[in-house]
């Protein structure tokens, strides 16, 4: 059984006992949350929400909430003598999940 569900604009194909990185959550660490499921796959075949699946949810264990390494952003205008140099660290929030409802 599978589900794909939904947060933070983008989607995640998951299932039972995964661990993913989502965007970053306001939800503290041990605290359950629950996702939209946009289709859902069990024993009695595939399921396609318009645009969720209605009756279904994703619930998840929030592990952790944290960043991502540093990236080097450099941007620069050729002949103008113009530079800048930034760092960024995305943050992100770990989830395991823990159960999938059809």
């Amino acid at each position: 059984m599978f589900a794909v569900i939904e947060t933070g604009g983008k989607q995640y194909k998951v299932q039972y006992g995964d661990v993913i990185y989502v965007e970053k959550l306001a939800a503290e660490e041990d605290s359950v949350v629950e996702f939209k499921v946009i289709a859902l796959n069990d024993e009695n075949g595939l399921k396609i929400g318009a645009p969720y699946v209605d009756g279904a949810s994703v619930k998840g264990k929030v592990l952790k909430n944290g960043k991502a390494k540093k990236i080097t952003v450099f941007t620069y205008k050729p002949k103008k003598n113009e530079q800048r140099k930034m760092g960024h660290r995305q943050p992100y929030t770990k989830v395991q999940i823990e159960a999938i409802n059809g």
